[in-house]
């Protein structure tokens, strides 16, 4: 893996503010709703991983499906290894081996995601989050 400035897919770039040079998040990492703290400064890794999250919905809609899902397949996450590092964040109910992040203030989500099979990776997508 290529330890120099790491960017996101082509269809877009990280802003390099957010990254330090050993990669992990500058600014602390904050809910779009309601402005919750998710993530203290420096305590994830910048990661790129083809992930798919369903569209951001209120918790009591996630994984109630009609057998189609809306969402994004996201490549720009934040990477953290121990559930405890979060400062606010809740999970949904299993979905299949995967929990999805959710603000644990005000609900909403998903801002990430964690297979249950790795008990070691927390996803927070860049794109689902604010930066401050």
């Amino acid at each position: 893996m290529d330890d120099s400035k790491q960017t996101c897919s082509p269809e877009g770039s990280v802003d390099p503010s957010l990254v330090s040079e050993d990669g992990k998040n500058v600014k602390a990492v904050l809910c779009q709703r309601c402005g919750s703290k998710v993530l203290c400064p420096g305590m994830a890794l910048f990661a790129e991983k083809e992930l798919f999250l369903p569209a951001m919905k209120k918790k009591t809609s996630i994984g109630q499906s009609d057998g189609t899902l809306d969402g994004d397949t996201l490549t720009a996450h934040w990477l953290v290894d121990d559930m405890y590092t979060f400062e606010n964040v809740g999970f949904t109910k299993d979905v299949g081996k995967v929990k999805f992040l959710i603000c644990a203030d005000c609900e909403i989500g998903p801002i990430g995601w964690h297979c249950l099979d790795d008990k070691k990776s927390f996803y927070v997508a860049l794109d689902r989050v604010n930066h401050e």
